[in-house]
């Protein structure tokens, strides 16, 4: 494998201070310079059904995908299809949307994904198995791609799908990483000029939520840290209980992400990201500051920052926003579209390795 320096820019570092007020937007921490523009998250409703239709308007709201798009030629989407369970992953039509107005503005356009289990490859019967074996690890993609749709979806689109897990693996340099100074990750990832992140609004027993920083988990190469990723949280425990929120901004800070469109049409609520009960939000959130766009999301979902580990983590590797008044809201009042979601029974990595993938195949 080659190897890449990747060199970043950050904002400036915050005190994470976040104050909790439950039904509102939490306190500014710190203003921010009056030059600096506030990031922007677009909240959209899904009305009869036409999830492309709030899409193309979420988009809009931002810009329109030609500016949103502007100096970059390359581009891939990177939709949550942990399994191959239609309703715990990222709808087609999202991904049809997006791709299609990408397509529209004169963009190179794939869709990627390292999905992390489905039987009969490392799933037999109740037990999960962690893997590195590439042989399956590429029948397992192939898998989840046709039984999700994804494979005529690419190809009615013409356009290519790329397995994350394995093939031409690079390390990338992530200077002031918290677990992974140096990370392995597809190399089109690294070729790519904006990687845009569409996960399925879900609750997670990890993580507490898993939106668009979240879902680049799924690039985390199984062939080399295992699918079910199992090496990836045993590393990141050593730093933070939940063995995912450091490795979730490691790897947020080794690519391009961009563009962050959250698929609302159905969410999961409870313990997610699989064994949830499903909730008709029939909403589209969007940004192009994946914190920001995550944290309104998980707001809409009834959870303040200071729940979510990955948004504390994101703030003390310089990321911003850290706090919800800090983001420009378009479209829907977030008033009008927010509900408590059942919360997960969150668990710590440390127990979770003990019950859960505890053998390789």
């Amino acid at each position: 494998m080659g190897e890449l320096d990747m060199r970043f820019t950050q904002p400036a570092r915050r005190d994470l201070l976040i104050a909790a007020a439950a039904g509102a937007f939490s306190p500014r921490l710190r203003a921010a310079p009056p030059d600096t523009p506030r990031p922007v998250v677009s909240i959209v409703k899904v009305r009869d059904g036409k999830i492309d239709s709030a899409v193309e308007h979420a988009i809009e709201l931002l810009g329109g995908m030609r500016t949103i798009t502007r100096g970059k030629e390359r581009i891939m989407l990177k939709p949550n299809l942990v399994s191959p369970l239609p309703n715990a992953t990222t709808k087609p039509a999202v991904i049809r949307t997006l791709a299609r107005l990408m397509k529209a503005a004169g963009k190179d356009v794939s869709i990627c994904e390292g999905s992390a289990a489905a039987a009969p490859f490392n799933v037999q019967g109740t037990e999960t198995f962690r893997t590195t074996k590439k042989e399956l690890l590429d029948r397992l993609q192939r898998y989840v791609f046709d039984q999700l749709g994804y494979t005529e979806l690419a190809r009615s689109l013409r356009v290519p799908l790329v397995n994350l897990h394995i093939g031409d693996l690079v390390d990338v340099r992530v200077p002031g990483a918290f677990v992974f100074d140096k990370l392995t990750i597809h190399r089109s990832l690294v070729e790519t000029d904006l990687l845009c992140s569409v996960p399925m609004m879900k609750t997670h027993s990890l993580a507490g939520v898993t939106l668009g920083m979240k879902n680049l988990v799924g690039a985390y190469p199984g062939a080399v840290y295992q699918a079910v990723r199992g090496r990836m949280h045993d590393a990141a425990a050593k730093v933070e209980p939940s063995g995912t929120a450091v490795a979730i901004v490691d790897m947020v800070r080794a690519n391009k992400l961009g563009l962050v469109v959250v698929d609302g049409s159905t969410a999961m609520e409870g313990n997610g990201p699989t064994d949830g009960t499903l909730v008709p939000m029939n909403t589209i959130v969007a940004g192009t500051n994946a914190l920001a766009t995550d944290m309104v999301a998980a707001h809409l979902m009834g959870f303040n920052p200071s729940e979510v580990p990955t948004f504390t983590w994101a703030n003390k590797a310089g990321l911003s926003p850290a706090a919800l008044d800090e983001i420009e809201i378009r479209g829907e009042p977030a008033a009008s579209v927010r509900r408590n979601f059942v919360r997960p029974r969150i668990m710590p990595w440390s127990f979770v390795r003990t019950v859960w993938a505890t053998r390789e195949i």
